[in-house]
């Protein structure tokens, strides 16, 4: 019985071994395989691969550790490739294989981003364990096209009264900020986020190149604001490779696409700053042997930062022209870019410095000797421009700036001869009183951003000569003293322009007759007080 059981078996297996033989079809699967020529400088040389795209990503295994290395492929050569390092390029030699892997570099993104601090690959920095990705995202894409987009129209409120009222910023556009070391450029930006507390845009803040304590009191201070809730940080300090310097406003970019095209969100991406990201790619074309060109930066650095900043846009609403674009899955996002570009000795006329100007829609420009004269942000309003003006303002702001920027003309026209000592006609003098009390206005605080509706406010006061009697050092009391007032006894009038971004006649009529109460209030209390 147990022979007949041992059969049986045996041609069991006979007839599922003949069944598998039947089917059986050979995959054959053809893998290309490199040799590393040389490494040095964070910088590969690769022999054999001669299929490689560019931007392709190549894994290099290291023949010590047996960890794996990655690159991205930046020269394809008559005889070789050469890469850029994303990891230890000291973990590699001479001799270590290196295959193909078929696609480009992409990073992870998601909502779960939101609130975390990462590298340029989207790995955590801030110790709070691993990130859940929803997708990743191309680190090098093109930006949409021209059918795609639509004008700029919609603010981006910084809650700078000087930026709002006369260099407004539109969501999906690109705005420069540029001046000195230590004028307050990155202080503008962060005011920026702070601003966004509470509303619906997501910021990205990529810190480049920057020193590691700087970047965590940036952190800190975002978020003991609150506004680490809607910002990502992004990462690369100056003692990362110059690799990930290169590619961190790529890939914040592309974190701030996902919200973008996925999600139909408005995001703000702030590159602080450009020139760092420059010197690193400058660093790496010459150890990639590319001819240097002016200030020894390759030739196409210009597109470096163009193929960047062109990403920033505000998507159309219309659905049918969006069929054309299948990774735009949600209308009506935005994308507004902020790049930070730092001058030396005020020289705005340097390479970088003029290339990133004639990219982009408009500039602050900071100057240090407003700085060190107390006047901050220390916004030169002569050279600052926004070449969206008022499609990027609500029309309550639209009405009351408009007499600002006259006002600060005359003022820096008529100071020189203020300066002389010499006698002046009394229209001259009202004006240089003016001017004096609007500059004093314009000053702010740093991490104290302006609701839109007192900006609206105080600025309406300044320009119809409202303060025009005060005394210029009591100017910032008499404003914070303001908005108390109109807070308790006047809330509708902000409520109002708050609501329907627009200063009716109405509203127009209960604003000054508030101003006009105010003002008799504080010359009483100053008469009380002995003042």
């Amino acid at each position: 019985m147990a022979g007949v059981e041992t059969r049986l078996r045996a041609g069991e297996i006979k007839k599922a071994l003949l069944q598998q033989i039947e089917r059986y079809e050979e995959a054959l699967r053809s893998e290309e395989v490199g040799e590393v020529l040389e490494v040095k400088d964070g910088v590969a040389r690769i022999w054999g691969l001669s299929k490689a795209m560019a931007s392709e990503m190549i894994e290099i295994e290291s023949s010590e550790t047996g960890e794996i290395v990655t690159g991205l492929a930046l020269n394809l050569e008559e005889d070789n490739v050469g890469l850029v390092i994303m990891g230890d390029y000291l973990k590699l030699k001479e001799g270590d294989r290196a295959r193909r892997t078929g696609r480009t570099l992409s990073v992870p993104a998601g909502p779960a981003f939101i609130g975390r601090v990462v590298n340029p690959l989207g790995e955590p920095l801030d110790g709070k364990g691993p990130i859940e990705a929803a997708t990743h995202m191309k680190v090098d894409r093109k930006a949409p096209g021209i059918v795609f987009r639509q004008p700029v129209k919609e603010p981006l409120q910084t809650g700078i009264k000087a930026i709002d009222s006369m260099i407004p910023i539109g969501r999906g556009q690109r705005e420069l900020i540029i001046g000195d070391r230590g004028t307050g450029k990155t202080a503008i930006a962060v005011d920026t986020i702070l601003n966004q507390r509470g509303g619906d845009v997501v910021c990205i803040y990529v810190a480049i190149g920057q020193k590691a304590s700087t970047v965590a009191g940036v952190i800190d201070r975002l978020g003991r604001e609150g506004a680490m809730e809607r910002t990502i940080v992004v990462v690369a300090t100056a003692s990362d490779p110059a690799t990930l310097q290169y590619v961190a406003p790529y890939c914040g970019c592309a974190m701030a696409e996902y919200f973008m095209y996925k999600e139909g969100r408005h995001t703000v991406c702030i590159y602080d700053d450009l020139s760092k990201q420059a010197q690193a790619y400058r660093q790496l074309s010459l150890v990639l042997r590319r001819p240097p060109g002016r200030e020894a930066y390759p030739g196409d650095i210009f597109y470096n930062h163009s193929r960047l900043l062109e990403r920033a846009a505000k998507i159309t609403d219309d659905t049918k022209v969006l069929r054309g674009h299948p990774e735009i899955e949600k209308p009506g996002g935005s994308l507004t870019a902020l790049p930070i570009v730092e001058t030396l000795a005020g020289d705005v006329a340097a390479y970088i410095p003029t290339n990133v100007i004639s990219i982009t829609d408009g500039q602050i420009y900071l100057e240090s000797d407003l700085f060190y004269a107390g006047v901050r942000p220390a916004i030169n309003v002569g050279i600052s421009v926004s070449r969206v003006g008022g499609a990027a303002q609500i029309k309550a702001m639209k009405k009351v700036a408009s007499r600002v920027r006259l006002d600060l003309a005359q003022y820096r026209e008529l100071e020189a001869f203020a300066l002389l000592g010499t006698e002046l006609d009394p229209v001259t003098q009202r004006q240089l009183n003016r001017g004096q009390r609007v500059v004093e206005v314009l000053k702010q605080l740093q991490f104290v951003p302006t609701p839109v509706e007192q900006q609206v406010m105080i600025i309406y006061a300044v320009t119809r000569g409202h303060l025009d009697d005060a005394p210029v050092a009591d100017v910032a009391d008499w404003e914070t003293g303001f908005h108390e007032y109109m807070r308790a006894t006047r809330p509708e009038v902000g409520k109002a322009i708050r609501e329907t971004k627009d200063l009716s006649e109405d509203v127009e009529r209960k604003l000054q007759a508030a101003i006009e109460e105010y003002r008799r209030l504080t010359v009483s209390k100053k008469k009380e007080f002995g003042a």
